[in-house]
């Protein structure tokens, strides 16, 4: 592998955790994913450039992933599509490339997946946001994607009193709350006292995305777009997919 190569192998770690985190719900499931992923990647003849990269990083931990479909609305090729499709922002024939599958027959999987995603079970989400129009805007996605808002938080402070009079199933929380605090300050306090699936906001999501630290299962990029927001909390509701 060339030092280009190597480069770009390095900026798609990130985002290769951020699909295998929310695949899985879990941080250290979607890790270990990523590490068994890149350690075949790098075993067979790496292909070059950084999208033929993404493509096959993708694809490895999509192979790894021992999960099954049973007793689920989706199957996981229908979660996947959509997380490759919203969360990572893939076209649709590179998320059949990655998955191994006919575009046509990917194309037909992702539309029954999208009609699929309001089935999921209703959450009751806490939104932690400082900006007021953002906020509403994300109230508005939110109830559109058939769940119930428990209260909208500016400040670190809010969100937790908000959380111990009337605990949320799902925290939608925005990192950077200017002077009102920390998102995941915020997050940390309130998961002392309920145990709860937190999606977070940001404009940087590399920065969440390291591997070196506890970091965050699920990490959408801000601004976003209905969809995204629909998979993602689609995804944390029901805690990814099962182990087989």
């Amino acid at each position: 592998m060339t030092e280009t190569d190597r480069a770009a192998l390095l900026r798609v770690l990130p985002y290769a955790r951020r699909y295998a985190r929310a695949l899985t719900g879990s941080q250290q499931h979607g890790d270990a994913l990523v590490a068994e992923a890149l350690r075949g990647v790098l075993a067979a003849t790496p292909p070059a450039g950084e999208h033929a990269l993404r493509v096959a990083m993708y694809g490895a931990i999509s192979d790894a992933a021992p999960y099954e479909d049973a007793g689920q609305e989706m199957t996981s090729v229908q979660r996947k599509l959509l997380l490759l499709t919203a969360l990572e922002e893939m076209p649709l024939t590179d998320a059949a490339a990655a998955l191994r599958v006919q575009v046509d027959a990917a194309e037909h999987e992702l539309r029954v997946a999208r009609d699929r995603l309001r089935a999921g079970a209703a959450a009751r989400v806490l939104i932690i946001e400082d900006e007021p129009i953002i906020a509403l805007d994300i109230q508005e996605l939110v109830e559109r994607c058939g769940h119930s808002v428990v209260g909208i938080a500016a400040t670190e402070q809010e969100a937790v009193e908000i959380a111990r009079r009337d605990p949320p199933t799902l925290v939608l929380a925005d990192i950077n709350l200017g002077v009102g605090g920390d998102g995941a300050t915020a997050v940390a306090r309130i998961l002392t006292h309920i145990s709860v699936p937190v999606i977070f906001v940001t404009a940087y999501p590399e920065r969440l995305l390291t591997g070196d630290v506890t970091e965050p299962a699920f990490v959408i990029t801000k601004p976003f777009d209905p969809t995204t927001l629909a998979v993602a909390t689609y995804q944390a509701v029901t805690r990814g997919l099962r182990p087989v």
